[in-house]
């Protein structure tokens, strides 16, 4: 038969699914490998997407969404973010993951460079790779708690780069970019002409820290514009199976954001739309008690962890601990995660799905029972 592309074929294999996978084969197992909210959806959310169905709602909607979820979007964007953006700006897209596919496919051309957070998201790379762009890790280095740096980056920009990731609150390290540094990436941005796609999946969940959006410091003329915003509801309402998230684009890009998402996904489903709508225009008890969750969880864990004498990254927000296992890890974490879950029956994420800078590094997930979580890295060796 004939091959497949040659940029699909170097797609490489996500790690985070590897474990994960091997994990929900194992009988008893205690996964803490994988970002899943485990709380019932709250019912109004559900019942809206059922009654889209009910009365059979199911056609084509516009490619930028119905216009009441584009709204309800910008509402909360300017909300929590104190931007006024207006809902033209906002095209519904089919999760996060496709709105990063969709920003990428509009900005890179092949060859094109995408700096890139190194601990960062696989799909930063995956997605970038996949659409014949050029992934360039930047630096989030333990001796700087993970933080970028300006300079570090600026070394890093060719001729050829065209595009800035950022991703704060950061999956996997629950790091928190503050108003200052945001601010200077964005100057880093304007001085050197790149574009910025701004993950912002966990923009709900922050803790005794404000969540900053580079779109704050963004010009708001055409043509000088240059941050997109992924958001999503999987993480702040648990919908991460009904695949509904935004993207905000820059003023000035309307006409270009519908041809291209009509051909990449011509538009979202309905009943998630309206499910949507219902989640964010409703109660918001859920995020509310998910935020709880996530922050005892977070100090629990951060305490079993120092009882261990495990270095880990104080979370100031997403819902991850970062902890450092290379006393026992040997060098391949990759392999150490396969060999604990074998032998105590507990998942984690090694830090090599997230880049080089992982190597001996964990990814906790906080999105188990406090009661799992604590058993599970109670099994965790002791750093003598």
């Amino acid at each position: 038969m004939p091959e497949l592309a040659a940029h699909a074929r170097d797609v490489p294999v996500n790690q985070i699914r590897e474990i994960t996978e091997a994990a929900w084969a194992t009988p008893g197992a205690i996964v803490l490998s994988i970002g899943e909210p485990g709380f019932a959806l709250p019912r109004h959310v559900l019942e809206a997407g059922m009654a889209c169905l009910d009365r059979d709602e199911t056609n084509y909607t516009p490619n930028a969404g119905i216009p009441a979820l584009r709204e309800a979007f910008a509402d909360r964007f300017r909300e929590h973010n104190g931007v006024d953006i207006g809902s033209e700006r906002v095209y519904i897209v089919d999760g996060a993951q496709q709105g990063l596919h969709f920003a990428m496919s509009l900005l890179l051309s092949p060859g094109d460079e995408i700096l890139i957070p190194n601990p960062g998201y696989p799909t930063f790379a995956m997605t970038g790779r996949l659409l014949h762009g050029v992934p360039v890790g930047y630096p989030l280095y333990p001796e700087h708690d993970f933080q970028p740096r300006i300079e570090d980056i600026e070394a890093l920009i060719t001729p050829r780069t065209r595009v800035l990731i950022l991703n704060s609150p950061s999956n996997p390290l629950g790091a928190v970019l503050g108003e200052e540094l945001t601010r200077s990436m964005v100057e880093l941005a304007q001085r050197h002409d790149l574009w910025i796609i701004s993950d912002e999946c966990y923009e709900a969940f922050t803790y005794d820290v404000p969540h900053v959006s580079p779109a704050r410091f963004d010009s708001d003329v055409p043509g000088e514009a240059r941050v997109f915003t992924s958001l999503t509801l999987s993480k702040t309402y648990g919908l991460t199976g009904l695949r509904i998230g935004a993207l905000v684009c820059p003023p000035g890009l309307e006409r270009k954001m519908n041809n291209v998402m009509e051909s990449i996904v011509s538009c979202v489903a309905s009943p998630s739309q309206y499910a949507a709508i219902a989640a964010l225009t409703g109660p918001q008890d859920y995020v509310s008690h998910a935020h709880a969750h996530y922050r005892a969880n977070r100090d629990s864990a951060s305490a079993v962890l120092e009882s261990k004498g495990i270095p880990f990254l104080s979370a100031q927000g997403a819902f991850y601990l970062w902890a450092d296992v290379s006393h026992v890890s040997g060098g391949d974490v990759r392999s150490w995660v396969r060999t604990f879950l074998a032998e105590s029956g507990v998942s984690f994420a090694p830090g090599t799905a997230f880049g080089s800078i992982g190597e001996g590094w964990i990814r906790i997930a906080l999105c188990a029972a406090q009661a799992d979580l604590v058993e599970g890295l109670g099994r965790l060796p002791s750093r003598s």
